[in-house]
């Protein structure tokens, strides 16, 4: 099973968030999804994403690839987090 780390849209029409989820790979981008590790909000100016690191970490440990959105995420949360260290 090919697991990758990606986004999921929710919310409405002009007004959309997303979830960060691990999900298999083959499923849709709303479909199925194993593990929520954070959100997104592209309307919220600054610190717009919140996600869990250490969860990250085990997935990708595990073989999970973030799709090139959420891997851009991932980095900037963690400039953020060794920011505030």
């Amino acid at each position: 099973m090919a697991v990758s780390i990606r986004l999921r849209r929710e919310g409405t029409t002009n007004s959309p968030y997303y979830k960060i989820v691990v999900a298999d790979s083959r499923s849709p981008r709303d479909g199925k999804f194993i593990e929520i590790i954070g959100n997104y909000d592209p309307k919220k100016a600054d610190h717009n994403s919140n996600l869990d690191l250490g969860r990250v970490d085990y997935w990708v440990s595990r073989g999970a690839q973030p799709s090139e959105t959420v891997a851009s995420i991932i980095r900037r949360t963690r400039r953020a987090a060794q920011a505030a260290v």
